[in-house]
This record gives C-alpha cells, structure tokens and sequence, in this order.
C-alpha cells in the first residue's frame, strides 16, 4: 500500500476504499470534500498511471461524484488534481452550494476549515453509505 502523503494525513480521514483508491474527507466542514488518492507508489500526474489504471480512476472518480451530486444535493461539483503542495497524486471532489462561505470562488484558502461536529460527520457518512457505489468500501 502506497503511504498516504503527510499532509493528506494531517487535514484528512481515510473513511473509504476503492478497488484503486483511498476515499479520504478533508476536515473541513465548511464544503463536503472528498479526495481520491490511488494506492500507487511515486505517482504524481494521471498521465503516469498505467492505462487500466487512468480507467479505474476515472471509473472511481464518476461513480463518487455522481453520488456527491445526489446525495449532497450539490449546485455544482469541483473536481481538481492540483498537486502544488502534495505532490502525491490526488483528486479533489468539492460539493459546491450556491450558499457556501466560498461561492463563486474556488475554496482553497477562502475561508479557515471549520471542524465537524459529531453529528454533521454522521450525516457524511450516513449520506455517502446511503448511496455508495459498487466497489466502495466505507471504513468508518
């Protein structure tokens, strides 16, 4: 198993798993943010990844944001490979409400994480287990 990069460590749970990814779920309570991260060793672009595995990301990565859009009732769904601070490859999944504390902008730095009570992780995970897709595996 590829060793998940410090800092995905310090702002992230790991609640899920994929046949090629970790689903993790940034501390951050001010957007519902989730991040795939394939369990490859010394990768950091997509265009590194072998062919079956760029099919798998973008396998994992619909079937997520397809439920994101679902099940969070999002206005718009982000999805961004940035990789200027961890290099380690991993993709954003950033469920977007007109209403949240960074609209229209993009989140990064707009406003401080805000850590999630008990129960709003709850209802993360009771929203993300209600409509899970085949070959996730959720963790917590």
């Amino acid at each position: 198993m590829a060793e998940l990069h410090p800092q995905l460590k310090k702002d992230c749970l790991v609640i899920g798993r994929f046949p090629l990814c970790h689903l993790l779920l940034m501390q951050d309570a001010n957007y519902p943010w989730f991040i795939l991260v394939p369990d490859r060793e010394a990768i950091t672009e997509i265009h590194q990844l072998d062919a079956n595995d760029r099919e798998q990301l973008l396998r994992e990565s619909c079937a997520l944001a397809s439920v994101l859009t679902e099940r969070f009732k999002a206005d718009k769904l982000n999805i961004a490979t940035l990789g200027n601070v961890v290099p380690q490859l991993h993709v954003h999944h950033v469920v977007r409400y007109r209403d949240d504390p960074a609209w229209p902008a993009p989140v990064w730095g707009c406003v401080p994480p805000r850590p999630y009570s008990a129960l709003a992780l709850a209802e993360v995970f009771t929203k993300l287990r209600a409509g899970a897709p085949d070959g996730l595996e959720i963790l917590v």
